[in-house]
C-alpha cells in the first residue's frame, strides 16, 4: 500500500508540474516563449498572416528604391481613408527623410526594414542587431518611436537567429502572405486579379512604395476589397501582441488558448460508522 500511495504521489506531482508549467508559459507571453521554442520546434518563423474574427487585412509597402509614385500612392490611401504600413529601408530613409516624415504624418506605420538591405541569415547576432538598432535610431530620429516595433527581413529571408535578435529588441517579425508582384511590373488588372483571386481574413498583402503600377492597383483594389466587407487596418492592429502562437508550418499567428484547469479534488469520505446491533 506504502508503494503504491508513492508512485501515485509521484505521478501526482509530475501533472501538477506540467499544468501549472503551461499557466506560467501562458502568462509570461508568448514573445519570450517562441525565443526559447527552438529547442522543442524544428524552426521559429515569422507572422505571415493572422487568424482573426473579424475580416481585417492589412496592406504593407517595402521601400528601397525611388519616390516617384509615392505621392501618388499616399494621395490614394489619403483618398480612401486607409492607413497601412511601410516597411523602410536605411538607404531609403537616408536618401529621402522628407518621405519619411510625410508617411508619418499622414498616420501610417513605419516598420524597420533593416540598415543596409542585407541578406540577414548570412549575418552573425551582433551584425543582426547592428541593422535593427541602427536603422531604428534613424527612424525615430525623423519620426519617433513606434508605439509597435515591426521588422521585416529583406528579401523574406530569415532563419532562427534572425528572429531571436529581433524579439530580444522588441520586435514583431513580419512577413506577407500575398504578394502582388509589383517588383516583377506586372500591370495593375493583372495585380487586382491576383490578390482578389486569394485574399482571406487575416492576410498581409505586400507591395513596394514605387512600383511602376502600384498606385493604379491600390486604387482599384481598396474599394473592392471594402464591398467584400474586408476591413483595412495596419500590420500593428492585425497582429496580437500578447499570448499567441504561430504555426511553424504556416506562419499563422493565432491566439494562444488558456490552459484548462486541473479538476478539482474530491476529498476521501471518511468511513461511515456502522450501526451497532
Amino acid at each position: 500500500m506504502v508503494v503504491r500511495w508513492r508512485g501515485l504521489r509521484s505521478w501526482l506531482v509530475v501533472g501538477i508540474a506540467i499544468w501549472v508549467g503551461s499557466v506560467l508559459a501562458y502568462w509570461i507571453g508568448s514573445r519570450t516563449v517562441a525565443v526559447l521554442s527552438r529547442y522543442v520546434v524544428a524552426r521559429l518563423v515569422p507572422i505571415y498572416k493572422v487568424e482573426v474574427e473579424q475580416p481585417r487585412i492589412a496592406l504593407s509597402f517595402d521601400a528601397t528604391w525611388g519616390t516617384s509614385r509615392t505621392d501618388r500612392l499616399l494621395e490614394i490611401l489619403r483618398r480612401h481613408g486607409v492607413k497601412t504600413t511601410f516597411f523602410l529601408a536605411g538607404n531609403w530613409l537616408e536618401r529621402y527623410p522628407e518621405y519619411v516624415r510625410k508617411i508619418a504624418s499622414e498616420g501610417h506605420e513605419i516598420g524597420n526594414h533593416s540598415y543596409t538591405h542585407p541578406h540577414m541569415a548570412t549575418l552573425s547576432r551582433e551584425q543582426i542587431r547592428r541593422e535593427l538598432e541602427e536603422n531604428q535610431r534613424r527612424i525615430d530620429a525623423l519620426v519617433g518611436r513606434p508605439d509597435v516595433l515591426l521588422f521585416r527581413p529583406p528579401f523574406g529571408e530569415y532563419d532562427d537567429t534572425v528572429i531571436e535578435v529581433a524579439s530580444e529588441l522588441g520586435y514583431y517579425t513580419v512577413q506577407w502572405s500575398v504578394d502582388s508582384l509589383d517588383w516583377q511590373d506586372l500591370n495593375a488588372e493583372a495585380m487586382v486579379a491576383r490578390i482578389l483571386r486569394s485574399v482571406e481574413p487575416g492576410d498581409i498583402i505586400l507591395f513596394h512604395n514605387d512600383g511602376t503600377h502600384t498606385p493604379e492597383a491600390v486604387d482599384r483594389l481598396i474599394p473592392t476589397l471594402e464591398a467584400r466587407g474586408f476591413q483595412i487596418v495596419p500590420v500593428s492592429q492585425l497582429i496580437y501582441h500578447t499570448f499567441y502562437i504561430i504555426d511553424p508550418s504556416s506562419g499563422l499567428q493565432r491566439r494562444r488558448p488558456l490552459p484548462p484547469l486541473a479538476p478539482p479534488q474530491t476529498p476521501p469520505q471518511a468511513p461511515q460508522p456502522q450501526p451497532t446491533r
